[in-house]
């Protein structure tokens, strides 16, 4: 005679136990920016200067509501010239000792960012610029829709809270503070 299959208790058993637990459920996946957009200007009697950069890298991990992000300041463009562009890079931000601004920490809210929905959200966590880092919480919003996740929010850079000084010359052309628009769009690795 032959033995009898053990594959059908064990079918059984998984089937009247019903679903699994909420915690032992397949976690969210790692959101990366797919598409972005930002823009920053300074704006003063002088002059208003404003440049773009669609070179956002970054992520998002809805378990953990933890986030990075990362921007090369040389891949921005605009500008009121070619000169201008190169003494942002040279003598400003100097940017190629310090070529990438940052921002990454965790989310305040404890909101599920993997359905649908619009949020108002806090980031809290370490931003660096020109090679100084300051702890910053920013806000933004959320929209969340088909599995994909879209932020915009705006905030202000001070100069001199990130050791970039501003030469005489220049002091009533360039904005203490230079005002940020982050728009970036998200979707699951």
């Amino acid at each position: 005679m032959l033995p009898k299959p053990r594959f059908i208790p064990i079918v059984l058993m998984i089937w009247l136990a019903g679903p699994l637990p909420a915690g032992a459920q397949t976690p969210a996946p790692i959101f990366t920016v797919k598409k972005n957009l930002v823009t920053f200007h300074s704006n003063t009697k002088l002059e208003l200067i404003k440049a773009t950069s669609t070179q956002l890298k970054g992520l998002i991990d809805p378990n953990k509501r933890t986030f990075a992000f990362s921007v090369a300041i040389k891949s921005f463009e605009g500008f009121n010239s070619p000169l201008q562009k190169e003494h942002f890079n040279e003598n400003y931000m100097e940017s190629d000792k310090y070529p990438n601004a940052s921002f990454s920490g965790h989310i305040i809210e404890e909101d599920d960012f993997t359905k649908d929905g619009v949020y108002s959200i806090r980031a809290k966590g370490k931003f660096t610029i020109h090679g100084v880092e300051q702890e910053r919480i920013i806000q933004g919003d959320l929209v969340v829709k088909n599995g994909v996740i879209k932020l915009n929010c705006v905030f202000t850079v001070s100069l001199a809270d990130h050791g970039i000084k501003i030469p005489r010359i220049v002091y009533e052309k360039l904005a203490s503070e230079i005002n940020v628009i982050v728009y970036a769009e998200f979707a699951a690795q």
